[in-house]
């Protein structure tokens, strides 16, 4: 390895942080990734710039542990979803814990994915361009041990990728899973009739190999059991359906069939059905990413009827490990705070930020906030706390520390270059980095 690689890939999985990256303190020389745990800080002690979001160690360590042991209980494999946290160091946790591997949405993604020593992978999504496929071919040919499977929903798709490797004869043949798709959602065949037509020509393709079946459930979850687990069903029916018309007429080309499928919100209704019989052995995959973190609104409500079907006691299963802290700034008017916190910081596209802690300045331990504290707006770089007239002797003054828990991690990481992963008592212990 050449001096500049090395240097490469140190700033890669071990990058130097300073004043330029939100959330470091100004006052202090720029430190790598790997240092920052030793350097004493604390949130509360004030040794951080506010914003800040932060993991918490022990309910992240929790959650690698608790889904892993999960999908092994049900013989199936995880390949978490990369695009949530898009951090190598994450990555690489969810991997030592025992994932199979790892899924993305991009080849840009997969790119930081490789680059972060995953092997196993999968594009949870259609790839068309000739750019992304000569990506792919890249990457295939710089890691002789790295695999890549893509998502394949249509004759059109097909046909640009037959384009593309008729152009490039020296290409690998890609594999590739037929996606099964549900009316007014996103992606994948809407019939059956229309998959055994695609499995079929795909079978008759020299550009790519059919090594599986994919769906994404996610998007009809309602948080509701009943109307959740009809939902699923039907659509595991089809899939299964498929999967063995492709098996009896032998269109997969694999000495393993991959069957996928599994967001966050209802994968206990999808698992058990990722390993129908067939005549090869199968491999079921769940693709959950936001597990990692969960959160404090969304995937907490989804989840909690996830427990209710497993029978998991209160804080057995999945637990919040994120938390976005902010600085109360201004007290304009009666019943409001303004804090130092926006859209640039943390995530809204589900629903609004939700209090769950306070420190005042100089306090060193968190307390619990009133029940009627609510975000009720946010803009670039400001949140809007309001209260019931009840509450107004807990109000909260200029310079509280306020800690906000999110709905929907992939939108709060995203936000963020690096991330200070803190005890419970916040002391910061580690770091992680993001690659977005």
């Amino acid at each position: 390895m050449t001096d500049t690689t090395a240097t490469a890939d140190k700033d890669f999985n071990d990058p130097l942080l300073g004043t330029s990256f939100k959330g470091y303190p100004r006052t202090q020389p720029p430190r790598r990734r790997s240092e920052v745990g030793a350097a004493g800080w604390n949130v509360l002690a004030g040794d951080l710039p506010l914003p800040l979001a932060v993991l918490k160690r022990e309910a992240l360590e929790h959650n690698l542990a608790w889904m892993q042991s999960r999908v092994r209980e049900w013989g199936i494999d995880l390949a978490p979803h990369g695009k949530t946290t898009m951090s190598p160091q994450l990555f690489q946790r969810q991997l030592d814990a025992g994932a199979w591997g790892l899924t993305f949405a991009t080849v840009t993604q997969l790119g930081v994915g490789v680059a972060a020593g995953a092997r196993r992978t999968l594009i949870a999504n259609q790839v068309v361009s000739d750019e992304d496929l000569a990506g792919i071919q890249l990457l295939l040919q710089a890691h002789a041990d790295l695999r890549v499977v893509f998502l394949v929903d249509s004759l059109a798709q097909l046909a640009l990728i037959e384009d593309w490797s008729k152009r490039h004869p020296e290409s690998v043949p890609f594999e590739v899973m037929l996606e099964i798709g549900v009316e007014g959602a996103r992606t994948g065949c809407r019939t059956h009739e229309e998959a055994v037509a695609l499995a079929t020509r795909l079978r008759a393709s020299d550009a790519v190999k059919l090594v599986g079946i994919e769906t994404y459930e996610g998007q009809g979850a309602t948080g509701s059991s009943e109307p959740d687990t009809a939902y699923a069903n039907t659509l595991m029916d089809r899939v299964e359906a498929i999967a063995r018309h492709c098996d009896t007429q032998q269109l997969f080309e694999t000495d393993e069939v991959l069957v996928s499928a599994g967001g966050s919100a209802i994968f206990d209704l999808v698992a058990g059905r990722l390993k129908p019989a067939l005549g090869s052995p199968v491999r079921g995959l769940l693709r959950s990413g936001c597990y990692v973190t969960h959160d404090h609104g969304f995937y907490k409500r989804m989840v909690s009827a996830v427990d209710e079907r497993l029978g998991c006691g209160c804080g057995e299963s999945l637990r919040p490990a994120m938390e976005v802290w902010a600085t109360v700034q201004s007290r304009p008017e009666p019943g409001l705070a303004i804090l130092a916190v926006g859209k640039r910081d943390i995530s809204f596209d589900l629903s609004m930020p939700v209090p769950i802690a306070r420190a005042a300045r100089g306090m060193l331990e968190a307390q619990a906030v009133p029940a009627g504290w609510k975000i009720t707006a946010l803009n670039d770089q400001h949140a809007y706390l309001r209260w019931d007239a009840a509450e107004e002797v807990q109000a909260p003054v200029v310079g509280d520390r306020v800690g906000l828990g999110i709905s929907h991690p992939c939108t709060t990481f995203d936000k963020w270059h690096w991330m200070p992963v803190v005890e419970e008592n916040y002391r910061v212990s580690d770091a992680v980095a993001m690659h977005f």
